[in-house]
């Protein structure tokens, strides 16, 4: 393998797009051409930098915040329960969402009517919950005459008038695609899960999605185009490589033909002016055993970046070699603008990658190398037969991981001293130790867990002061592997648990959650403050704990850091200089979302998705939009 390892290790920058002059950073075209006060991408614009220059709603004025207009979607469910992870896209006074059973809703964005809706299970009988769908994609042709609303439920993109919200009969078969068909899938009978929003670039939609974890077959999630007016798919790239692609030394003979997973999940960011698709990869199925995947297995745990007129494959940076801690790249890699250099204004076009380990990887979007060191450091190796993991894995040396790594003794929970003593006697009978600790037959401590760290909120960035903003979790899996001597593969999974106290609260130390602001000046935390409480343990005296989240954060020209997904169903705005909680609502249900900010008949508003349905938050079917009272 050692012949290999300078193919995968390094980025390669044998083709790299060339870099073309930018406005400076506080300008309207610091990013893309579009509108900065409405919300037209999932992630606020197409790099994902979830910022807005909306700016009436500042750090003076936020707590007058209050409710504007409440959009009931009338359709969640206790049995199966639903929640709702949309972030809404507002598009030319449009609000554009996706509801607890996934059908797309149209609104009035000043004042949240309901214009048009697409339920894409009507006539089903069936009573299972398609899922999430995160949001949905905007499109127009170039002279303005075509718009279209590009959504997923599961294997089907469906394109629909985004007028009326009618499905596009020239697209496909009846305005839909069936993702599960032109996969070049050397499995048999395997389907395509697509939860995150595509990506529209000049007449082409960008789609990603893929199988899952396995042990059993799952689909490979290689990266597709198609036309936006026909359906017709244009391009593909493989994620798993075939012979005589790049990468293929990386993985055993035609693993192709096995192997699935490698999907991007979490959706992609898109660099207008250079025409680049930048998408963060996640890990191979089966995602805790990689015997049968002996080596690196590029394009698995990669920051990937794809010509997006034509997939060819321009860098690709490895986050994790061989992982079987399923450390997905959870989020869209964000592109942002970094001070460089030794005279002012100089700096330097990045993509920031969040990952489940805590870490960001800030990487020169051109190249795909490391802005700041990354180190290849040794770890442990595994016992399991047959499995052979790589002796090192990356570290970048900035910033700091923003939050804790592996689970030592010391970090055993200390909120009671029955809690303690449960989760110890727990913790010694489990493998735990340094991040990377290798899955075993008798258990092990994954943490961060499988929900990060960093998770599909991803990140927000501010570019007139420099900063990124992300939040972060303090969870942990318990993972053991057992022999599967009945099965067409060698282990199992019996135990995939989160790893809890007897009362239910995560098993290691607080702080459970928090927000950190990164300067990107020096790369080190701006600041870093508590995110969330649980009210019960409030009450018993216990200092604010932080609670894990489900959901990223947005930041303003206002100055503000917007967030909600925690437990205690709050949605706070966040001061970006010193982190102070300056504004906090109660929702009915918890926001389990991004939410999104934007401007629309004179007013500045914030909506957030308030979808409850995990933990004991109860499902909910609420699009909450706060103004200025």
């Amino acid at each position: 393998m050692k012949s290999n390892r300078r193919a995968f290790l390094k980025s390669s920058g044998a083709a790299v797009v060339a870099a073309r002059a930018w406005a400076l950073p506080g300008t309207r075209q610091w990013l893309s051409d579009e509108p900065g006060r409405e919300w037209r991408h999932y992630g606020g614009n197409a790099g994902a930098s979830r910022y807005s220059e909306a700016d009436q709603i500042t750090a003076s004025n936020v707590a007058q915040l209050r409710p504007a207009w409440v959009h009931h979607t009338g359709d969640a469910m206790t049995r199966p329960q639903t929640t709702m992870e949309c972030t809404p896209i507002v598009v030319d006074g449009v609000m554009y969402v996706t509801t607890a059973q996934v059908k797309v809703h149209a609104l009035d964005a000043a004042t949240g009517k309901l214009l048009w809706s697409f339920d894409p299970m009507e006539g089903s009988r069936s009573r299972r919950s398609p899922g999430v769908n995160r949001g949905v994609c905007y499109w127009q042709s170039e002279d303005g005459s075509e718009k279209r609303i590009f959504s997923t439920v599961q294997n089907r993109l469906y394109s629909l008038d985004a007028k009326t919200g009618v499905p596009d009969g020239s697209f496909a078969r009846d305005g839909m695609v069936d993702l599960n068909e032109e996969l070049d899938s050397e499995v048999p009978g395997v389907s395509v899960k697509c939860t995150s929003p595509v990506v529209a670039y000049e007449d082409l939609i960008v789609v990603g999605g893929g199988g899952g974890e396995g042990p059993y077959p799952q689909a490979p999630g290689h990266i597709r185009a198609y036309d936006t007016m026909t359906g017709k798919r244009r391009w593909i790239f493989h994620t798993t490589p075939r012979p005589g692609q790049y990468g293929y030394e990386t993985w055993p003979p035609n693993a192709y033909k096995h192997v699935g997973g490698t999907n991007n999940w979490a959706g992609m960011s898109l660099d207008v002016e250079r025409g680049v698709v930048y998408a963060g990869i996640g890990s191979p199925a089966f995602d805790f055993y990689g015997g049968d995947r002996i080596g690196a297995n590029l394009f698995g745990n990669c920051v990937l970046a794809l010509d997006a007129r034509s997939g060819e494959r321009l860098w690709d940076f490895q986050t994790v070699h061989h992982d079987v801690w399923d450390y997905d790249l959870p989020a869209q890699p964000a592109l942002v603008r970094m001070p460089r250099g030794t005279r002012p204004g100089e700096s330097i076009d990045a993509v920031v990658q969040p990952t489940k380990q805590g870490f960001l990887f800030f990487l020169d979007r051109d190249t795909g190398k490391p802005i700041w060191p990354v180190e290849e450091r040794p770890i442990p190796m595994s016992d399991v037969g047959g499995e052979q993991l790589w002796p090192t894995q990356p570290f970048p040396v900035k910033p700091p991981p923003v939050c804790r790594q592996g689970f030592p003794e010391r970090y055993v929970t200390d909120i009671s001293p029955e809690s303690r003593k449960a989760v110890l006697e727990a913790w010694q009978r489990t493998d735990a130790g340094a991040l990377f600790t290798p899955p075993s037959t008798r258990g092990t401590l994954v943490h961060p867990g499988f929900r990060g760290g960093c998770l599909w909120g991803g990140c927000c960035y501010n570019p007139n002061l420099q900063r990124v903003f992300v939040s972060s979790d303090e969870t942990t899996n318990r993972i053991q592997l057992q022999v599967a001597p009945n099965e067409d593969f060698d282990y199992a999974l019996p135990d995939r648990s989160e790893f809890l106290d007897p009362d239910g609260f995560p098993a290691i130390k607080p702080p459970w959650g928090y927000v950190t602001a990164i300067d990107l000046a020096t790369g080190e935390f701006a600041w870093r403050v508590v995110n969330g409480e649980f009210p019960e343990l409030t009450e018993k005296g216990i200092p604010k704990t932080g609670s894990p989240s489900h959901g990223g954060s947005i930041a303003t020209a206002g100055g503000l850091v917007f967030m909600a997904g925690t437990f205690d169903r709050k949605l706070r705005a966040f001061d970006q200089n010193y982190g102070d909680v300056l504004w906090e609502t109660e929702l009915n249900a918890a926001g389990f979302a991004t939410p999104c900010t934007y401007e629309a008949g004179g007013r500045q508003f914030v909506v957030i998705a308030a979808g409850g349905g995990k933990g004991d938050s109860p499902s909910g079917d609420e699009f909450v939009a706060f103004a200025l009272s």
